[in-house]
């Protein structure tokens, strides 16, 4: 290429990113922004999506109304998100876990499938892990399954399907026989823990001050990597699982929404996100940092989490 025609070339192209950046920045709502949360009131996701549309209203001026949708953990709202107006004006927060496994299970009875939405951002990971007491005999999954099979079965708590599946996973690859157990609260786990009715529970943060205290021990991370507080500690892929649950809250909207209206929405998430409200209320709320992977890394993370879900389901 000729040095006059790349200059010209490079003009044009930085002339196009400027008018995209500047489209961003002056799109707004046309009508009040509905933020959707996915779940009932009261819950994790609904504290910290009510905190990030209040910081949106106050960073941008919009007019932001944050409003429930539970059913299906998330199936509902973004069934009616994938049949609303593509406008920008409705955007919904999630976590993956439940979507992907529906998808997986009967996606063709859904409404929606993967590609029909524009994803927008992550908020952050919910370090999800496995505890025992810090006396237990075992001190890793493999560990624990090798203890369960020697002596014919022991308990393992677990409140949510993800984590079922992937201890039946385990009892699969190591013939465990582990017994599971179904709770309503990951504080009800680790009471059945700490009170030696169950010799594991699945736990989303709630356990770190146990084990600040040397109450409790973490076996693995059931997530895609190691957790923040225990680094040394491996994941169950680490540990010769070929599977893992890595429930991420994620904010999306339909598809087909003005590509400037994409980008204004993700830009005024990002930078919601990254504010010290969110940051304050995601660490009060599951122990971890906000971790926002933009567009093109929330629609990664669900594409690779597909695979990961079928893995579970044996697929």
């Amino acid at each position: 290429m000729q040095p006059k025609t790349f200059i010209t070339a490079l003009a044009a192209a930085l002339l196009l990113v400027a008018g995209s950046q500047s489209g961003a920045a002056e799109w707004k709502p046309s009508k009040p922004l509905r933020l959707q949360i996915g779940f009932g009131a009261g819950g994790e996701t609904d504290t910290i999506g009510r905190v990030i549309a209040s910081v949106i209203k106050a960073q941008t001026g919009w007019n932001v109304i944050a409003e429930n949708k539970p059913g299906g953990g998330g199936v509902a709202m973004f069934a009616g998100i994938a049949k609303g107006p593509a406008d920008g004006s409705v955007i919904g927060m999630g976590v993956n876990m439940p979507i992907m496994i529906n998808l997986v299970l009967r996606g063709d009875k859904l409404p929606f499938k993967l590609d029909s939405f524009a994803y927008l951002a992550t908020v952050s990971r919910i370090q999800l892990g496995v505890v025992a007491k810090r006396d237990a005999p075992f001190n890793t999954i493999k560990e624990l399954a090798a203890y369960s099979k020697k002596h014919g079965g022991i308990a393992v708590a677990f409140d949510a399907k993800p984590q079922e599946l992937l201890m039946r996973h385990v009892n699969k690859a190591d013939g465990a026989g582990l017994r599971l157990v179904s709770t309503k609260s990951s504080a009800e786990m680790l009471q059945l823990v700490l009170g030696g009715q169950v010799a594991a529970a699945f736990s989303a943060g709630k356990h770190i001050p146990y084990i600040e205290k040397g109450t409790l021990k973490l076996l693995a991370s059931a997530n895609d990597q190691r957790h923040s507080y225990a680094p040394d500690v491996s994941t169950f892929k680490e540990q010769g699982y070929n599977a893992f649950v890595d429930p991420i809250f994620y904010f999306a909207a339909r598809k087909g929404i003005p590509a400037e209206a994409k980008a204004a929405l993700a830009s005024a998430l990002d930078k919601a996100i990254k504010s010290k409200e969110v940051e304050k209320i995601v660490v009060n709320t599951i122990s971890t940092k906000p971790d926002n992977m933009g567009p093109e890394g929330t629609n990664k993370m669900l594409v690779d989490g597909i695979a990961s879900v079928k893995v579970l389901f044996g697929k």
